[in-house]
């Protein structure tokens, strides 16, 4: 993909409503890959609308803000077809997500889709956490899984990466 990005590349993270999982996804890979100096195209969208326009939940902004990321400006958006051609990768929080983003994707997508923790070696096949309806320390689970999800991509992404 060589559009107005240039090469590098982009990464779509997915949860269900955008305001807990997939923005502290996409809010730990800035600071990753800001990190690291690494050139890259992130964002974060849910399967359903409930959210659409909402900042993050405050819990999930408090855990970002504990580890000096902020991620209130970040805004829920719901996939839509289009993510399928403008993203290399999207990267779903569990199943059930990855299911809908399949059953969403056009027949000539050229995104691949896969789990987030796929990437994470011990961990495929798994969910990331889903904090929203549990204590706040769900949260730090949350933020775990999510910082292990995007040292992976940046292990990948990285020069010494091939």
């Amino acid at each position: 993909m060589t559009d107005d990005r240039g090469d590098a590349p982009a990464i779509l993270f997915l949860c269900l409503g955008n305001i807990c999982r997939s923005p502290l996804a996409e809010g730990v890979a800035r600071a990753a890959f800001a990190d690291a100096g690494i050139a890259v195209r992130l964002d974060s969208a849910g399967t359903g609308d409930w959210h659409v326009g909402h900042p993050p939940d405050r819990r999930a902004q408090a855990e970002a803000r504990r580890h000096d990321v902020d991620i209130g400006d970040l805004r829920a958006r719901q996939l839509v077809r289009g993510d399928f051609h403008r993203f290399d990768l999207i990267l779903a929080a569990d199943a059930d997500n990855l299911r809908t983003a399949r059953a969403l994707a056009p027949a000539d997508a050229t995104a691949r889709l896969m789990l987030m923790l796929d990437l994470v070696p011990g961990r495929a096949g798994e969910s990331v956490t889903d904090p929203y309806y549990g204590a706040d320390d769900g949260f730090a689970e949350t933020w775990a899984d999510v910082s292990a999800v995007a040292a992976a991509l940046v292990a990948a992404t990285g020069p010494s990466s091939g």
